[in-house]
């Protein structure tokens, strides 16, 4: 049995492996990068992305299958990632007049990970 350490360290590396999954996704996908693990008061952005003159706000999940993945997000979140978002347009004012959303990338073995543009609004 592992210790609660050593799960919390596997979950961390699982995470860490995931979102360099979904950036590489996006970035296949014509997105470009522009932040990774952001931490705010509020809370933490996985992605922040931006392609052509939209910006978005990604949220990645990686869950046994792609279903789970989806329910995964939870309305507190979103509110967290959503009040995180402002944190970040106060730092980086020069995004504000970008079209955004906030997306979710899923990840699951075995089946194909899939970008969910624009996956909740508040």
């Amino acid at each position: 049995m592992m210790s609660g350490k050593a799960q919390r360290r596997k979950a961390y590396e699982k995470g860490r492996k995931a979102e360099e999954l979904a950036a590489s996704m996006l970035a296949g996908h014509g997105y470009r990068i522009l932040g990774r693990r952001y931490r705010s008061p509020a809370g933490e952005i996985d992605l922040i992305a931006e392609k052509d003159r939209h910006l978005a706000f990604v949220e990645v999940k990686a869950r046994r299958n792609l279903s789970d993945a989806a329910w995964s997000v939870t309305p507190r979140q979103q509110r967290r990632i959503a009040d995180a978002a402002g944190y970040w347009l106060q730092s980086f004012p020069e995004y504000l007049d970008r079209d955004m959303s906030f997306d979710a990338v899923l990840i699951a073995p075995r089946e194909a990970s899939e970008h969910i543009q624009d996956a909740f609004r508040l």
